[in-house]
Parts: C-alpha cells; structure tokens; sequence
C-alpha cells in the first residue's frame, strides 16, 4: 500500500502566476515542487481550458518557478501535465533521458498517454524513470506525489528489476505500472484507474500501452 504522507502545502506546491497567451487573462496557480526540482531544464504545464480561462495552452517554467513563455495550443487538455522541455544541443553528453525528450518519440508517447485518459475508469497516466522523476504526468497531485515516493523507495531498495507494479488504495483506486526499455533506458509507465476497473483489466489496458510504443519505436 502506498504510503500517503502529506508534506506540507508550502513545501509541496508553489505559486506561480500565468497568463493567457489567446485572452491574457492572469491567474495564480499552484504547481507541484517536486517536478519543477526534477527537471534539467525547463518544464511544460499544460494547463487545460477552465483552469485560469476558456482556452488551454503550455507555460514554460525554469527551476526559479518563473514562467519563460507560452504557447498556445490546436488540442483540449483534459488535465494539467507536466513534462520536461528539453533540447538535444544543452543536454549533457551522457543524459540519455533529456536526449530522448527533446526527441519526436517522446512527444508521441506523451500523445499516446494523453490518449487513454478518459476521466472514467483512466483518471491519468505517466512515465517516470526508474527512481522516480517525472517526464510526463497527468495524474493527480496526491497521487502522483505517492507515486514518486514509491518509486524512489524501490529504488533506493534495489526493487527496479521488477516488471510491474499493482497497487490497490484504500478508496479502491488501481494504479498499475510496466517497466519497459527504450533507446537502452529503462523507465516505468504508469496508469491510475478509478475504482469501477478491475486489477486483470488495467494490466489488459497497460499491455496494450506498452505495443503501442513499441511499435511507435520501429
């Protein structure tokens, strides 16, 4: 069971202000540290229509928590994400993780995770290294903190060799995780599930996920 210890909402949010880039209208959100401290470089918050107005868009934000620009977008966001922003040309030389987000593979499979959300039975879905930092997410902020807890303490146990995870809570949500290579690095997909799915389902919908990168791949 995870462990669901709350920081406290200073040490685990903070404030940033953004603004429309369609309507400028302004509006202070919070954005979870933890992810903000992960990234090398910047990250993108997509932040979806109700959430500061009637349009969605990104917001680009450094490790300051100061928002560096936005960008308006063709596509509804159904949740805020979050995903590093990375370039080929300032990662380091062996940073193998920020080389394959500044590659067009990884923005089809951040498509393809967006793609099974569908607020009744996937509430998010995410991809994490293997001790826990975040290159995509759309999970819940609760959730996701429990989540990267958990996969740091498997791997500060040595526990990343498993293939999958399969995690009950106590409101009988799932969340199911396969760990899975790509470009040589291992890294975990993770799936969170309302209540109404059943544990045999959810490893049915992550197999899926999982072919349908591979063939993304070749």
């Amino acid at each position: 069971m995870i462990d669901t210890d709350k920081l406290s909402a200073e040490e685990t949010y903070k404030d940033i202000i953004v603004l429309c880039p369609t309507c400028k209208t302004k509006k202070e959100l919070k954005i979870p540290t933890k992810i903000i401290n992960q990234a090398k470089q910047l990250t993108t918050v997509s932040i979806p229509s109700g959430a500061v107005c009637e349009h969605g868009f990104q917001s680009f934000v450094d490790k300051n928590f100061k928002v560096r620009g936005y960008q308006k977008v063709d596509f509804e966001f159904s949740h805020m994400e979050f995903y590093e922003s990375s370039s080929a040309d300032m990662a380091e030389p062996d940073d193998q993780t920020a080389r394959l987000s500044s590659q067009p593979l990884f923005q089809d499979i951040i498509s393809l995770l967006r793609s099974y959300v569908d607020d009744k039975e996937i509430l998010g879905s995410g991809m994490f290294t293997v001790d826990g930092t975040v290159l995509y997410s759309s999970l819940p902020s609760t959730t996701l903190f429990s989540i990267i807890k958990e996969f740091e303490v498997r791997s500060e146990k040595k526990l990343s060799s498993l293939k999958k995870m399969y995690l009950e809570l106590e409101n009988n949500q799932k969340i199911c995780s396969n760990y899975i290579e790509i470009q040589g690095m291992r890294f975990a997909l993770v799936l969170f599930f309302s209540r109404i799915v059943k544990l045999g389902m959810g490893n049915l919908y992550l197999n899926d996920l999982v072919k349908k990168i591979r063939k993304l791949e070749n």
